[in-house]
């Protein structure tokens, strides 16, 4: 296969996986300060998804219903192979 054909290939491969990520180009990773509320005190990890939300109650004394964050997505240009 030619090189481009190739790029194209795996672009559109990278991009039906990342369809089946959280969203489009977000995240829930991320350290535990940098956690923007998004959800009233009390809100069931339900709730909080079917608000587009991230959920986790393991740390105590941040938000556990979040906002997601944006990832910096690499510029469309040439494969770098």
């Amino acid at each position: 296969m030619e090189p481009k054909v190739t790029c194209v290939l795996v672009m559109v491969f990278a991009l039906a996986l990342s369809s089946l990520a959280q969203g489009e180009a977000e995240t829930c990773q991320m350290g535990p300060h940098q956690r923007v509320n998004c959800g009233e005190p009390g809100i069931t990890p339900t709730e909080c998804k079917a608000k587009g939300c991230c959920f986790d109650s393991n740390i105590f004394g941040v938000p556990w219903c979040f906002h997601p964050v944006a990832i910096d997505e690499p510029s469309e240009g040439e494969c770098q192979f």
